[in-house]
């Protein structure tokens, strides 16, 4: 494969923003993740003018940011939704996190799915992940990797001390 070096075009220092399609949830899903998340917060609103396509004084876009990560929700219609083949991941230091998350993302709609996976009520997806499964999948001893994954596969949310038994061999 060819390595392409970098172009020389400007780019903001910023970094990313993931916008987000709703139809006609923007508002409501930007306030539900940022009530989900610490150092979040709702930015600016803007709203369809007479130009359309949506209703006038409707809500076309809502920046916010959720766990420093910034976002635009945009009220699309409802031609495109969400699926499994771009989802976000929640790294979560203990069960009590992972508890959380899992909780407030399947509330109201949200269902969960396999191996930390869950769609939230908007059919977002999310990894409810421990951080140490990382570590444990990718350690040389093959017995340690296989013993995690097994574990891991047969578990819908998460269970640190059950990932951590496995892990160990106990």
């Amino acid at each position: 494969m060819t390595a392409f070096p970098a172009q020389e075009v400007p780019m903001t220092t910023d970094g990313f923003t993931t916008c987000l399609w709703f139809d006609g949830q923007a508002e409501e899903a930007a306030a539900f993740y940022v009530s989900v998340f610490k150092n979040s917060s709702i930015g600016r609103i803007s709203r369809y003018t007479d130009a359309g396509p949506g209703e006038t004084g409707s809500v076309l876009t809502v920046e916010f940011t959720a766990n420093g990560q910034k976002f635009i929700a945009l009220n699309g219609g409802p031609q495109f939704k969400f699926n499994e083949a771009v989802s976000f991941q929640i790294l979560c230091a203990d069960q009590a996190e992972i508890d959380h998350y899992w909780t407030k993302l399947t509330e109201n709609g949200g269902e969960g799915g396999p191996c930390g996976w869950l769609k939230d009520r908007y059919g977002l997806s999310w990894q409810v992940v421990y951080d140490r499964l990382a570590d444990m999948i990718h350690d040389p001893d093959g017995a340690k990797v296989d013993r995690a994954m097994k574990a891991m596969m047969a578990m819908g949310k998460l269970d640190v001390a059950a990932l951590d038994e496995a892990y160990a061999g106990e």
